[in-house]
């Protein structure tokens, strides 16, 4: 076979049609989506980069190559602040009921429980942080909620309750653990879809993944064997074990050939197919197979190699969703792909770079300038003190460069701090206040306005997408739950934890599971700066006006806007309680103390001899 030329089709023999369909639009996607992902990767660069070596301004003419790490700064600024907008306090989460018995006491708590345990105990925070992360890095950010079980059967050898495997004797020990909704990040580099259709919920998607032949071998031993599934995985393992095992046998000097099969992470096609990976495409939409006149209608297909169906079956999903979901920071008109919050500042970044080292080889040429030399000048080692000897007309003249270039520092801090406002992070989010005497209440206000735009963003990502999340998890709970679970709440009354039971009746309800982490923030945040504004503005000191407060309502508004309830600081007529019984306390002690005064020294409190003691 040496020397001649394979072509895929021969190698891989027969290939499904709709394999080849998806495999097709999967190229052509991905062409679309590229100039886009091109814009990330300098981004990227950016980002972590150690000096401008790495990045686009490894062009310029400079010796110094610092970077400035501004787009850095500015990203793990968003990032802190939006985290402490989506989850403020442990009532970030709250169900809001669609009829009468959605909205009993007993199913809203519930709910609330059983998400807020489930979420806890899978660590949601750190895929909610990485999603995060992707939305500002890329402008989109993309995720799923998936079912999981990872409880098994503790035999001598562990088996998974959710394979196809052993089934439970009732000497089996059956070790629990985790088991409920996960919510998965998707990269956005390994998904595509048709960025120009009207919303992503409607778009067929196509995700890819690298996995190797002995995951789909796992996966195979666990499904049935005599199931439809089971063998169009195992026919198109066969496939791929034989054409893998047909590269084997070519020498260098063979060539592959083939549309299309370009994939992504090897150089060429026959890298590949020396390789233990095994390239898996996931459809998920409508498709229409033209070979077989079929419609699959919302089906979940997965292709191998880009030539073999492995897996066709309806979307599981109760609605007509795919179960995806999508939130972009800043919406392009008929684009999907969304801008991110840094995209517009890599420009002004690359300047702040250039002017730093401009700067910087100023400074080095003012230090070690150029030199002159004119005429005869023996050779010499530029140093402090050095002696240069010339011959007749012979000079040697230091070239001092213009030090108006010194001034870029203020341009520098001039683009850092229009950065930071473009991006929606002005610099009182961390604590620097602008320069300039202010009031209180231009304070207030100014805060308020500065932070109109972060606001604005969170709320988005809130309600687009992490309540879709959370919903969507809630959905698979209630379908996938055979038995009562656990749940953990922390009892504010009686200041302990409470465990109960949750089953699959009880959260069942008409309603919607809503993350109120950045509007209950923004709120109150505002709400309690008005408050004290108003208490310490000369209208409440005016005596007709503050008569009409009410101290109860007043104090107790304090407490739940400065989220100090859990410290139990509110409670009617605490004050006069409290003083009350510190007078007791003082009054018992002060008799204590008269009693100890009037007992001779020596003689013991109770002694019957004290009252014999002769007068003193």
């Amino acid at each position: 076979m040496a020397g001649e030329t394979l072509d895929i089709n021969d190698l891989l023999g027969p290939r499904d049609q709709a394999a080849v369909q998806i495999a097709n639009q999967y190229v052509a996607w991905e062409s679309l989506r590229n100039p886009w992902a091109n814009q990330k990767t300098e981004l990227r660069n950016y980002i972590f980069a150690t000096d401008t070596t790495t990045t686009s301004n490894k062009s310029l003419p400079w010796k110094n190559t610092t970077t400035v790490p501004k787009l850095t700064q500015i990203r793990d600024n968003l990032h802190a602040n939006y985290m402490e907008a989506l989850f403020p306090s442990s009532d970030w989460l709250e169900w809001q009921g669609d009829d009468k018995d959605a909205e009993l006491e007993q199913k809203r708590k519930a709910i609330e429980a059983y998400m807020r345990t489930k979420l806890r105990q899978d660590s949601a925070e750190v895929v909610v942080s990485q999603l995060v992360l992707d939305w500002i890095d890329y402008g989109n950010c993309f995720a799923t909620v998936v079912w999981a079980d990872e409880s098994y059967i503790q035999t001598d050898k562990p088996v998974t309750i959710g394979g196809i495997g052993k089934i439970p004797d009732a000497d089996d020990d059956i070790v629990r653990g985790y088991v409920g909704p996960r919510i998965v990040r998707i990269s956005p580099l390994d998904i595509v879809f048709n960025p120009i259709a009207a919303t992503f919920e409607k778009t067929p998607k196509i995700m890819r993944a690298l996995v190797t032949l002995g995951e789909l071998m796992k996966r195979a031993n666990k499904l049935n064997k005599e199931s439809d599934e089971y063998l169009m995985l195992k026919k198109g393992l066969d496939a791929s074990v034989a054409a893998r095992k047909t590269v084997q046998m070519l020498s260098q000097g063979d060539v592959l050939k083939g549309e299309g099969f370009l994939m992504d992470g090897f150089a060429n096609i026959q890298q590949y197919f020396q390789s233990d990976y095994v390239e898996v495409l996931t459809f998920y939409g409508d498709l229409y197979d033209i070979s077989t006149g079929e419609l699959y209608e919302n089906h979940v297909l997965t292709v191998m190699d880009r030539s073999f169906l492995i897996s066709k079956k309806p979307n599981p999903n109760w609605s007509t969703s795919s179960g995806i979901f999508h939130a972009g920071w800043r919406l392009r008109p008929d684009n999907l792909y969304a801008q991110g919050p840094l995209d517009n500042l890599v420009g002004m970044q690359y300047r702040i770079d250039h002017l730093e080292n401009l700067k910087a080889d100023v400074f080095d040429m003012i230090a070690y300038p150029a030199q002159k030399i004119k005429g005869f000048v023996e050779d010499f080692a530029y140093a402090p003190g050095v002696r240069i000897v010339c011959g007749d007309d012979g000079d040697v003249e230091f070239m001092h460069p213009d030090t108006t270039a010194l001034n870029a520092e203020t341009q520098i801090q001039e683009l850092e701090r229009r950065m930071e406002e473009l991006a929606g992070a002005p610099r009182e989010a961390m604590g620097i206040r602008s320069p300039g005497e202010k009031t209180k209440f231009e304070v207030q206000k100014l805060d308020n306005a500065s932070s109109r735009i972060f606001q604005n963003k969170i709320e988005h990502f809130q309600r687009v997408f992490f309540e879709k999340l959370l919903n969507h998890g809630l959905q698979l709970a209630r379908r996938n739950m055979s038995a009562g679970d656990v749940t953990r709440t922390l009892d504010s009354d009686v200041d302990a934890v409470i465990f109960g039971t949750v089953t699959r009746d009880d959260i069942i309800a008409n309603g919607i599971l809503r993350p109120v982490g950045a509007q209950h923030f923004a709120e109150k945040a505002n709400a309690l700066q008005n408050l004290v504004g108003v208490l310490q503005s000369p209208a409440y000191q005016d005596p007709a006006v503050n008569v009409h407060w009410s101290g109860k309502k007043l104090a107790q508004a304090i407490a739940e806007l400065a989220d100090l309830d859990k410290f139990k600081i509110y409670s009617e007529n605490i004050r006069v309680i409290e003083q009350e019984e510190t007078k007791r306390l003082m009054s018992s002690s002060g008799e204590q103390t008269d009693v100890q005064n009037a007992t001779p020294p020596g003689i013991l409190e109770g002694d019957p001899s004290a009252s014999q003691a002769p007068p003193g």
